[in-house]
């Protein structure tokens, strides 16, 4: 169900008061990304975020892009055991092991496809035919048929923490279709999001 904030204004129900959770949901959330760092930074926050509250990675983002070099592949590829150990004592990030591993592992494989298509190719390829058109939170789906081919095709070039939800939420995030609720004030017509 739609809310309707202090402001008037139709959103998701997930988006609201004013703060972090809304500013996101207004100009980010379903907006396209362009590059290999900004596709590199949303895999790897949608990640950490796995079983997490989103409020607490939007905290978190200046500590994350700070951590992973602003999520150059390049660097984080470097990284060895020693920087495993300086992450997991950064209060400025979700100290995960598994998750921080993941990070690396990802930002590798990220550099491996380079040799073919490269990584925000390789994730534009899934784009839905038919996009959801949710009327209703319990309409938002978890997973979808391409999220699940892109997680296979992920895991398959070497990624790791690349489940069906989590890339469903990453297809989300960045734009593969337009994630909003019908009534919201952000939702176009199924494709993606433009700024606003």
């Amino acid at each position: 169900m739609i809310e309707i904030g202090e402001d008037g204004v139709a959103r998701c129900p997930w988006a609201g008061g004013p703060g972090p959770m809304r500013d996101y949901h207004d100009t980010e959330w379903g907006v396209p990304i362009h590059g290999e760092a900004a596709y590199l930074e949303r895999m790897t926050l949608e990640a950490f975020q796995s079983g997490l509250s989103w409020a607490i990675i939007l905290r978190k983002r200046p500590g994350f892009r700070a951590a992973f070099a602003g999520f150059d592949a390049e660097a984080i590829a470097a990284y060895d055991d020693a920087d495993v150990a300086r992450l997991m004592d950064d209060p400025g990030i979700v100290r995960n092991r598994r998750k921080i591993e993941a990070a690396i592992t990802n930002a590798r494989a990220t550099l491996d496809l380079r040799e073919h298509s490269g990584l925000e190719e390789l994730v534009l390829g899934f784009v839905p035919e038919e996009p959801p058109a949710p009327a209703t939170a319990s309409e938002w789906l978890t997973s979808s048929p391409e999220s699940v081919a892109l997680a296979k095709a992920l895991k398959r070039s070497g990624f790791a923490f690349v489940g069906p939800t989590t890339m469903y939420a990453l297809m989300q995030a960045v734009g593969l279709f337009d994630p909003h609720l019908t009534g919201c004030f952000r939702r176009t017509t199924g494709g993606p999001v433009s700024a606003p």
